[in-house]
């Protein structure tokens, strides 16, 4: 399990880092420079934040508008017909089935987080319309359109609801959790996480 992980996100890794490293550059010094002009604070957490959540935007338009070689099969009308194709637990169930639900997991959360939602009806409204889109586009360039992608992308984006529902949750419960300075010292420890697990593997 753990080498299809490090596989797979070594692939990740060298297909979007270019764009990743442009993209922080250039949106990290905009802004910097917009919030020294009109004087405004600097909030560690939701900077994170912001930046996480457009760095996912490229990372997933890079990753759904590349070039396949992968394919095998044409389009897919028909619903379960490849969630069921892949032998459970190898690299190719790891990659399409897992790897589609993993890919919504954060748009579920982030949309959730900016629009504040209340209940899962909306966020699934955004999801499903997200994953419909990158399918119609993937038809259109060349690549395939697969209605089960659209299904798992859809539970991904339910589960990143949840997650985001459970903080907000814990945070009525739990009142300090809202306060800034938790929330940059949970940000700082999440960020020492990731860069321990890229080191780790």
């Amino acid at each position: 399990m753990r080498d299809m992980i490090d596989s797979t996100f070594l692939e990740l890794l060298k297909m979007t880092w270019p764009t990743l490293f442009i993209a922080i550059v250039l949106v990290v010094t905009i802004r910097i420079g917009y919030l020294l002009k009109h004087r405004e604070d600097f909030i560690f957490y939701r900077e994170i934040l912001y930046l996480c959540f457009m760095m996912y935007i490229l990372c997933v338009f890079q990753l759904v508008t590349a070039e396949d070689l992968n394919v095998t099969n044409g389009n897919n009308f028909r619903l379960f017909s490849e969630v069921f194709r892949y032998q459970f637990g190898g690299r190719l169930f790891f990659r399409n089935i897992i790897g589609n639900v993993l890919m919504f997991i954060p748009y579920g959360f982030f949309a959730s987080l900016y629009i504040d939602l209340k209940g899962p009806l909306k966020a699934f409204i955004l999801v499903f319309v997200a994953s419909l889109s990158i399918e119609v586009t993937q038809l259109a360039i060349g690549r395939v359109f697969d209605v089960d992608d659209i299904l798992l992308n859809v539970i991904g984006g339910m589960i990143g609801f949840s997650i985001y529902y459970l903080c907000n949750k814990l945070g009525e419960v739990f009142p300090f959790l809202k306060k800034e300075i938790v929330l940059n010292i949970l940000t700082v420890i999440l960020l020492l996480v990731v860069v321990i697990f890229a080191i780790w593997r």
